[in-house]
């Protein structure tokens, strides 16, 4: 059993990351409410640096390297946010970093890491052609490998979103992420139990990606094979170690198709008026979907990001 984060080590995290991160607001919509049938109180990491809840963790992972792990940078292998997220922080923190990402990565992407001063190195669309060429960079230039999910410095980073949902005040029922690989609702179920361990930790994920649900339900992991999903954010494995907090300390995972996280998304751009990429929208789904189990409960959602291509909108 690996030692997991504590409360004092999440805090120290936020106040660690402080200089690279936004205080994000939590919104609320009447409407919503109204078709919940509860009260949703939404934790807005679209407003995030970089836009999403990823600047977190990554800012957490770079202000803790060494000076002597400074000195060659950092790289990682990613396709999306983690990617852009490690870029600035390490920008900001006068180091280098090499971004390994896929061919076939959008190109909106590619333009974020590079504005925010990543070095990007192409590779084949495949989960080894990522893991050979960054360990090829990490050779090369002696870079810290800064994993996007599946290290406890960027779960503690990502921690911190929850603890500036408890320090509202507010009495959370239930607290609801989306599932990826699991840095996000992985640090939030230690964040939420640490505070009140009576309040219940969903994860939320699309049929289409739904390896963190079997692995949850069989109590064993199981990787996901042919990903298939609108919620391109969500298209990655369970990590390992979160896959442990998870299980001890989630208390559901539930699963939603395609065309509910299409609705989803769509009624948070006409009633809130705000940008999310289709990951975000997957938790609200999950409630709408199984509105009976939060009837009248005080729920909390991270809206996890909002880089979305605006010229291909599913609506």
């Amino acid at each position: 059993m690996q030692n997991f984060p504590t409360l004092e080590d999440i805090k120290a995290a936020h106040q660690r990351i402080q200089p690279y991160i936004h205080r994000t607001p939590i919104l609320s919509s009447s409407a919503i409410n109204e078709l919940a049938e509860c009260k949703v109180f939404f934790k807005c990491e679209n407003f995030q640096k970089v836009g999403a809840f990823k600047a977190r963790g990554a800012a957490n992972a770079v202000v803790k390297l060494t000076e002597e792990q400074k000195k060659n940078g950092v790289a990682t292998h990613s396709s999306g946010n983690h990617a852009a997220a490690l870029a600035r922080a390490a920008t900001v923190a006068g180091i280098k970093s090499y971004i390994v990402m896929p061919s076939s990565a959008p190109e909106i992407k590619k333009k974020a890491v590079k504005s925010y001063g990543g070095e990007i190195i192409e590779c084949e669309p495949n989960l080894m052609a990522r893991e050979t060429t960054l360990n090829a960079v990490v050779e090369k230039t002696g870079a810290t490998f800064i994993p996007p999910y599946d290290y406890f410095d960027v779960i503690e980073g990502q921690a911190t979103c929850a603890l500036e949902m408890w320090d509202e005040g507010i009495d959370f029922h239930t607290i609801m992420a989306p599932v990826g690989g699991g840095g996000l609702l992985g640090g939030t179920a230690l964040t939420t139990k640490y505070n009140s361990p009576t309040t219940k930790v969903i994860g939320a994920e699309p049929e289409g990606a739904d390896d963190a649900f079997r692995s949850f339900q069989s109590k064993k992991l199981i990787p996901m094979q042919g990903p298939n999903t609108i919620a391109d954010g969500l298209l990655t494995s369970l990590g390992i170690l979160n896959f442990e907090i998870i299980l001890e300390y989630v208390d559901d995972i539930l699963t939603v198709n395609d065309e509910e996280i299409i609705a989803a998304m769509r009624l948070i751009y006409e009633r809130m008026k705000i940008v999310i990429e289709p990951s975000c929208a997957v938790p609200l789904a999950a409630l709408l979907k199984n509105k009976e189990h939060f009837k009248d409960q005080n729920v909390g959602i991270i809206l996890s990001g909002g880089n979305v291509d605006l010229g291909k909108l599913p609506f």
